[in-house]
C-alpha cells in the first residue's frame, strides 16, 4: 500500500434508479457514525461515498442524471491510468495508490475493470520537462518504463510517424479504464454496501451560521446531514461561484473516434499502445482502439467555456480539422479516415492543474472536492480514501489542494 500523506439521521428513502443498473439494494445502515451526504456521483464523489460507509458514516449519495452519465467529467468509455506527472510526483502515488483500489474493486464485482496496457509517450524535443522529471518517482516507486530511440520505435510501431521525434517513453504498468462502467460499479457495491443513492438535483441551503442547513432537492424535499461534500466536476463553480470564480475554469474538449482501414483491425486494435504526444501545455492522446469503437483520439488544451448542463455537445469543423491534420501525420495509414462518432466532454480545470479538496471558508460542514482538470478519473479511488480520511480526521490535506494554495 502507498502511504500518500499520512496514517490517517437521514431518513430512509426509496430509490429511483435506472432499470440498467439491477442494484441490490441494503437500506437498512447500522452505523453508529456521523451523517454525510456527497452530491456527485462521478469518479470523486462515488468514490467519496463508498470509503466514507466502510468508516462507518452513514452516507447519501446524490446525482442529477445517474453515475458516468453522459453530460458528466466521468463519463465516456475509456480513461488512461498513469503515473507520468512532470514533477508533481503526489500524482504519481496517488495512481498508484488507486490502481490498487480499482484492482480490489474488480474482486469485489468478479469483473474487470482495468485493463493492462503500456502507454507510450512521444516527446518532440530532447529535453522534456514533463517526461524528464517523473524519472525519479518512476525510480523510487519501481514503476517500470523503457525508452526508444525514433528508429526503435519505427520498427516496433511501423505505423507510427517518428521522424520529428526524439525519443519515446512507454510506462510499462500503464493501463486502460473503463469510464462509465467504473462509475456505476462503485455505486453498485456503495449501495450493496448499504448507502443510499438519490437521483435528484441538490443545492445547499446557506444561512448565517457559518453551517450548510441541508439540501433542497428538486423535488421539494430538504436533506439534512452533518456533514455535505460537494464533488460534483464542473457544476462545482455554477454552485459556489463565490468561492470558485476564480479557481476553476470549464471548457468544452471534443473527442474524436475514427474508423480505421479495413483489414487493420487487429493492429489497431490490439497491438498499437494507447499513446500521448505532450509539449508544453498542449497534448495530442489517443487509444487506438478498444472494444471495436475506431480509433480515439483527442486535442488536451485550454477550449472555450463550457456550459455542462445546457451548451450542445457537437463537435466544431475546426477542432475535427485540427486533429485530422495531427492524425494524418502522426499515424499516415489513418489519411482520409472518416469520423464514426464523437463526444463533446468538459475539464474542471484549475491552474496548476491541481485538484481541490478544501472545507468551504464560511461554512464548516460543507466541502468541495474537485478540479479534475482532465487527468482525475485515473484517481478517484485514491482521493476518495483522502476525503474520508481527512473527514474521519485521520489524514491532513496535502497543501496543494488546499483553496489558498491553488
Amino acid at each position: 500500500m502507498i502511504d500518500i500523506i499520512s496514517e490517517y439521521e437521514i431518513t430512509q428513502q426509496q430509490l429511483g434508479l435506472f432499470s440498467t443498473f439491477e442494484f441490490i439494494c441494503v437500506m437498512t445502515n447500522t452505523s453508529k457514525g456521523e451523517s454525510v451526504i456527497v452530491a456527485g456521483a462521478g469518479a470523486f464523489g462515488g468514490w467519496t461515498a463508498l470509503m466514507l460507509l466502510r468508516k462507518g458514516f452513514k452516507v447519501t449519495l446524490v446525482d442529477p442524471w445517474g453515475p458516468g452519465n453522459n453530460r458528466s467529467s466521468s463519463g465516456g468509455e475509456t480513461r488512461f491510468i498513469r503515473y507520468v506527472y512532470g514533477g508533481q510526483h503526489i500524482y504519481t502515488t496517488l495512481s498508484l495508490r488507486a490502481k490498487e483500489l480499482w484492482i480490489d474493486l474488480e474482486r469485489d464485482i468478479d469483473k474487470q475493470l482495468l485493463i493492462p496496457k503500456e502507454v507510450l509517450w512521444l516527446s518532440q524535443t530532447k529535453q522534456n520537462t514533463y517526461l524528464d522529471e517523473a524519472i525519479p518517482a518512476f525510480d523510487k516507486y519501481k514503476i517500470g518504463y523503457e525508452k526508444l530511440t525514433p528508429k526503435e520505435a519505427q520498427i516496433r510501431f511501423p505505423n507510427l510517424n517518428t521522424e520529428d521525434l526524439e525519443f519515446l517513453l512507454i510506462e510499462k504498468d500503464a493501463g486502460i479504464l473503463k469510464a462509465r462502467e467504473a462509475c456505476q460499479s462503485v455505486v453498485k457495491v456503495f449501495l450493496k454496501e448499504g448507502g443510499i443513492y438519490l437521483q435528484q438535483e441538490a443545492r445547499p441551503l446557506k444561512n448565517n451560521t457559518g453551517k450548510v442547513a441541508g439540501l433542497q432537492l428538486a423535488n421539494g424535499d430538504t436533506l439534512t446531514a452533518g456533514h455535505y461534500i460537494f464533488a460534483c466536476g464542473p457544476w462545482l463553480k455554477k454552485l459556489f461561484p463565490e468561492v470558485l470564480a476564480d479557481v476553476l475554469e470549464i471548457t468544452r474538449q471534443e473527442v474524436f473516434f475514427f474508423g480505421t482501414p479495413p483489414g487493420y483491425a487487429d493492429y489497431f486494435e490490439h497491438e498499437m499502445l494507447p499513446w500521448l504526444d505532450v509539449e508544453g501545455t498542449s497534448m495530442y492522446y489517443g487509444f487506438p482502439g478498444y472494444d471495436y469503437r475506431g480509433f480515439k483520439m483527442a486535442h488536451h488544451h485550454p477550449g472555450a467555456t463550457f456550459d455542462p448542463t445546457d451548451d450542445e455537445r457537437i463537435v466544431t469543423s475546426e477542432e475535427l480539422q485540427k486533429a485530422r491534420t495531427y492524425l494524418e501525420h502522426r499515424f499516415p495509414i489513418m489519411k482520409g479516415a472518416p469520423l464514426v462518432e464523437s463526444r463533446v466532454c468538459q475539464y474542471s480545470s484549475t491552474k496548476e492543474d491541481h485538484f481541490i479538496l478544501d472545507r468551504h471558508p464560511e461554512m464548516d460542514n460543507l466541502w468541495l472536492l474537485g478540479g479534475g482538470s482532465g487527468h482525475g478519473f485515473k484517481h478517484g479511488p485514491a482521493i476518495g480514501e483522502l476525503m474520508a480520511n481527512v473527514l474521519a480526521q485521520t489524514a491532513h490535506i496535502p497543501e496543494a489542494f488546499l483553496l489558498n494554495k491553488i
